[in-house]
C-alpha cells in the first residue's frame, strides 16, 4: 500500500472535509420517532506540525419534539431529566443552529468546504442529526448527508477495541464511568481517540521511508448549497 505524508494544513488532510465529533443522548435507538435529548460536537483543528487536536466544545440540552417517544430505560442510562426546569434546552431549529454556527466558523478558519461527522457508532449519531434537520426544515447543515468516520472501526484497527471505554483505556487516556453517557463527556473521549489514532499514524508515516507527498490540492467536498444528488455522481465518477 502507498503511505501519503500529508502537509499540516485542514483542508488537504481529509479532501477538504473538517472532522467534526458529535454525540447525542436520545430518548431511544430511532431517529425518527425518539426524541434528541442533548448534543455536543467538537470541531478538529491540526496544530503546525500537522497533529490534529480538539477544539472547542459546544453543546445544548434539546426539548423532545411534539410527540416524540421516550423510553425511560434510555433515561436510567443517560441520567437525564427531561422535565428539569434548569435544563435549559433548545427546541430543535435552535439547538442545531447553535450547534452548526462554530462548526461554519472552524470550517472557514480551516478552509474547508464541509464537515463530515466522526462518532462512535456514527451512523446513530448521525441519523439522528439528519432526523432533526428534516423535522426542523433546516436547510443549511455543514454536514455531509451520508458519509462519516467511525472511531468503532479506527479503535478496532488501532487498538483491537470497539467499546469507547475500552478503546480510549487501550489508549492510555484515563476514563471516568461516572462522566460516561454524557453528550459533552462521550464527544470529548471520542475526539481525543480519534487523535490519538490519526497522529500515531501520521507518526508511523513520516518514520517510513519512501512514503510519498500527498497533492498539493484536494478535491472539494462541497459547497454551502450542498447537493447529495451531485455528490453520489461524483463517488461514482471516481470508482
Amino acid at each position: 500500500m502507498k503511505l501519503i505524508k500529508f502537509s499540516a494544513v485542514m483542508a488537504e488532510r481529509f479532501r477538504g472535509f473538517l472532522p467534526v465529533v458529535v454525540d447525542v443522548e436520545t430518548g431511544g435507538f430511532h431517529a425518527e420517532r425518539d426524541a434528541l435529548l442533548e448534543i455536543a460536537a467538537v470541531p478538529i483543528v491540526m496544530n503546525e506540525h500537522g497533529e490534529v487536536v480538539r477544539g472547542e466544545t459546544v453543546s445544548t440540552h434539546v426539548v423532545p419534539f411534539p410527540g416524540a417517544n421516550i423510553d425511560p430505560r434510555a433515561l436510567e442510562i443517560t441520567g437525564i431529566d427531561p422535565t428539569h426546569p434548569f435544563r435549559a434546552a433548545l427546541e430543535e431549529r435552535e439547538a442545531l443552529d447553535h450547534i452548526f454556527r462554530p462548526i461554519r466558523s472552524v470550517m472557514k478558519q480551516t478552509g474547508c468546504t464541509r464537515a463530515v461527522l466522526v462518532g462512535h457508532n456514527a451512523h446513530f449519531d448521525l441519523g439522528f442529526v439528519n432526523a432533526a434537520i428534516r423535522r426542523s426544515g433546516h436547510k443549511r447543515s455543514p454536514f455531509h448527508p451520508f458519509s462519516c468516520l467511525d472511531t468503532v472501526t479506527l479503535g478496532g484497527l488501532a487498538l483491537g477495541q470497539t467499546v469507547l471505554s475500552k478503546a480510549v483505556h487501550t489508549s492510555g487516556m484515563p476514563w471516568n464511568s461516572d462522566e460516561a453517557h454524557s453528550a459533552v463527556y462521550d464527544t470529548e473521549r471520542t475526539a481525543d481517540l480519534f487523535c490519538a489514532i490519526v497522529n500515531q499514524w501520521k507518526a508511523f508515516v513520516d518514520d517510513t521511508p519512501g512514503a510519498s507527498a500527498a497533492p498539493l490540492t484536494a478535491k472539494g467536498a462541497g459547497s454551502d448549497e450542498f447537493d447529495p444528488l451531485a455528490v453520489v455522481l461524483d463517488a461514482e465518477e471516481e470508482r
